[in-house]
Parts: structure tokens; C-alpha cells; sequence
């Protein structure tokens, strides 16, 4: 089995590693994920989404934090601050910092994102869940999400990772765009694993910042509407309240109801040019099952908190068994 995932960082991370528990070595695991948190700050690309997947996968992440090394030390993020640089709110750690370098070297040297994004995975891979997943960035275009908001009483634009770092989402949500995305392409092997998939999913990230950029890089949406296999995905809002991050104040700052069945009717169903077959929700929404089978999608109340490693192993099996189901018809 072929499973394909279009992933953003912490949610999605947690939601594969129950992937992979829940299935076996035969089976492949494509993850694509999203480039748009990415941003160029002291010289350096840093991507986030696609580091917190190989760190995770790769046991070198700080679960505490969710996202970073482990062990991680500040010394270049107090220095930085101490030379007056205007971007020192951002969280680069010293064994981070490593990462970014490389990269940015093989991309100055004229290696793609997704070349690069695999010399990284190769030093994780040996001996970690790294080596039953291939790690595809959505593009290898620089798209970039910006926040339209007003900060000390003054309409402005600013980063993703100024909103959600530097102002931690407390400022307010005018407008989200994705500068670059109308022309990107998707990465090298990107459609074609989604054609070749026996199943996709959406697993519980953010559907603003995280899964909405994947379905807006050009080509990848009508891969999905086109593709054999069955799309379902896994709501991060739970009774009303994003799982983790800002998904809260994206969706009330975009006009859109914060709920498990907005989201869900958000990416819309395929039979009605949406992306999605079916749609997981908690327990706690299940009176919301009606609202999206009437908007088309097949939906199934289980528990989605992964609290450890046997709920997020059986959040995954439920995602699977739901594809199975469809699949079946």
C-alpha cells in the first residue's frame, strides 16, 4: 500500500509516526509537505514544516516543544539579538542552525529543494521511522504566507512567522495570501505519487496555513480530484477549538466557523469539486456527522486527541480504515 500525506508540521508529524505504527514495512509512506511557513532570514532558507517532519521522524526533535532539536542551546539567537538584528524574535537554535546552512548551500549550489530536502533525510534515516518515508516539499518555488493585520494601530502585512513568533497570533487577522503560489509547480514526484497513492490524507494540521497552501499550489488539487485512490482527512478542530497553533484565529479572522464540519466543508468534497471522500471528527463533534454528509462527505465520529503513542496509532488506523471503506464503495 501506498499511502500519500499532505502534511504540515507538528500535528502532522505526530499523525505519521501513528502512520507508521499502524501499518507495515511493505507498506510506502509519500509525505508532502508544506513550504509556505518557509522564509529567508539571516541569509538562510529555513523551512520550517519540512524540518519538524524530519526531526520527528528522524528522533531528533524536542517533544516538548514540539518543533527544534533537542538539546537545542541559543547561543547564535543571543548574539544576534545583542547586535540590534531586527529578526532576532525568531527561535533559531545552534544544532537548528546547521540544518539551514546546509541547505542553503546546496540550493546556492543549484540543487532543488527536494534534492536538498533528501541529502538532509539521508543523515536522519538510518535506524528511525525516516527510512519508510520519502519527504517531498509541495514546491520548489518560493511561496511565501503573508498576514494582512494591524499592528500598534497601523494596517500592515507581515510574515507568517512574524504573526505566529514574534506576536505569538495576537494580533489580528485581516487577510491570508500566498505570495508566489499562482506560479509554482509542484515538486518533482509530488503528482506522481498522488496518482500513484491507494490512499491520501489530510492529517490534523492547520487548513489555513498548512494543508490549504499544498491544495493552492497549482496542479495538485486536480491531481487529487483526478486521483483512483480515496482522500480523507482528519479534523484539527476539536468541540470547537483548534488542537493545537492558531487555526482559531485564522479561521475567525477568514469569516469561517470555527468547527469541525467547516473545516471539512472548507476543503470541500470531491463529488462536488472539492478534495475530500471522507472526514474523520471527534467524538465530541458527532453531532456534526449530518451537516457534512449533506455537504457530500463521508464522515466518521472516533477520538482524535493523540495523547500517545496508542491513540495517535489508532487515529491513524481509523483514517485507514475509513479509505478502506470508501475504496470498497
Amino acid at each position: 500500500m501506498h499511502i500519500v500525506v499532505l502534511s504540515g508540521g507538528v500535528g502532522g508529524s505526530r499523525f505519521i509516526r501513528g502512520l507508521l505504527a499502524a501499518t507495515t514495512p511493505d507498506d510506502r509512506v509519500t509525505v508532502v509537505a508544506n513550504t509556505a511557513d518557509d522564509i529567508w532570514l539571516f541569509g538562510l532558507r529555513v523551512c520550517p514544516d519540512l524540518d519538524t517532519v524530519m526531526y520527528t521522524l528522524g528522533d531528533g526533535i524536542d517533544t516538548e516543544r514540539g518543533w527544534g532539536r533537542t538539546d537545542e542551546t541559543w547561543n547564535a539567537k543571543s548574539e544576534l539579538g545583542a547586535y540590534g538584528v531586527p529578526e532576532a524574535w525568531f527561535g533559531l537554535g545552534d544544532r537548528d542552525l546547521a540544518t539551514h546552512l546546509v541547505r542553503t548551500e546546496m540550493l546556492r549550489a543549484g540543487d532543488g529543494l527536494t534534492a536538498a530536502t533528501d541529502r538532509l533525510c539521508a543523515r536522519w534515516s538510518p535506524d528511525t521511522d525516516l527510512e519508510r518515508i520519502r519527504l517531498l516539499p509541495m514546491t520548489e518555488d518560493e511561496v511565501e504566507t503573508w498576514i494582512s493585520t494591524t499592528v500598534d494601530g497601523s494596517p500592515t502585512d507581515i510574515h507568517f512567522q512574524e504573526f505566529w513568533i514574534r506576536h505569538h497570533a495576537g494580533v489580528p487577522v485581516h487577510g491570508v495570501t500566498q505570495r508566489g503560489i499562482e506560479a509554482a509547480t509542484p515538486a518533482p514526484g509530488v503528482l506522481e505519487a498522488i496518482a500513484d497513492a491507494d490512499v491520501v490524507v489530510l492529517p490534523p494540521s492547520n487548513p489555513i496555513v498548512s494543508v490549504g497552501p499544498i491544495l493552492a499550489v497549482p496542479g495538485i488539487r486536480d491531481a487529487l480530484r483526478d486521483a483512483a485512490a480515496p482522500v480523507v482527512g482528519v479534523s484539527p478542530i476539536i468541540g470547537g477549538g483548534a488542537v493545537r497553533g492558531m487555526a482559531d484565529q485564522l479561521l475567525a479572522g477568514l469569516g469561517i466557523e470555527n468547527s469541525a464540519a467547516a473545516v471539512g466543508l472548507l476543503h470541500g468534497a470531491r463529488s462536488a469539486d472539492g478534495v475530500l471522500d471522507g472526514w474523520l471528527v471527534d467524538t465530541a463533534d458527532a453531532d456534526l456527522l449530518p451537516r457534512l454528509e449533506d455537504g457530500g462527505v463521508t464522515a466518521r465520529a472516533v477520538p482524535l486527541w493523540m495523547t500517545d503513542d496508542a491513540t495517535t496509532r489508532q487515529l491513524a488506523a481509523d483514517a485507514l480504515a475509513l479509505a478502506a471503506e470508501l475504496a470498497r464503495g
